[in-house]
Parts: structure tokens; C-alpha cells; sequence
């Protein structure tokens, strides 16, 4: 996903009881449209289904307020 054009950031969270959040920021929507189609293939193709039951909810929208310090965690 790195790699792909308009790629700018991606967070992947663990909520608990399992359940995770991924965002994605990329320069347009259909940048990001196409890289949820994939972030399904990859799933797809390393035969993912079982350790991921849950279909995603995908929502999009635009970035109204961004602020960071410059710290980046892993």
C-alpha cells in the first residue's frame, strides 16, 4: 500500500475483543477506493478469510482537521 500513488499515512488499531481499525489517507478518494480493492486481494490471495471473519465496514470522507507532532510509533 506504500507504494501506491497518493499514499500519504496508514494506522491499524486494536480495539479489542477482535476487533481492528484500519485508516488509510491517500491524496484522492479514488486513490483510496483503489486501495481497498487491494488491500482485498491481499487478503484474498494469502488465504486471510479465517483470521480476518469479519466482513469490513468501509467509510470514506474527507480530512477537515490534521495535526501531528512529528512522533511516529510501530
Amino acid at each position: 500500500m506504500t507504494k501506491m500513488p497518493g499514499f500519504s499515512g496508514y494506522y491499524l488499531i486494536e480495539a479489542g475483543n477482535g476487533v481492528m481499525s484500519s485508516i488509510g489517507f491517500f491524496e484522492t478518494s479514488a486513490q483510496s477506493d483503489e486501495s481497498t480493492r487491494v488491500a482485498a486481494t491481499w487478503v484474498r490471495d494469502e488465504k486471510l478469510e479465517r483470521a480476518l471473519p469479519n466482513p469490513p465496514k468501509i467509510t470514506g470522507g474527507e480530512v477537515v482537521v490534521h495535526e501531528t507532532n512529528g512522533l511516529v510509533r510501530a
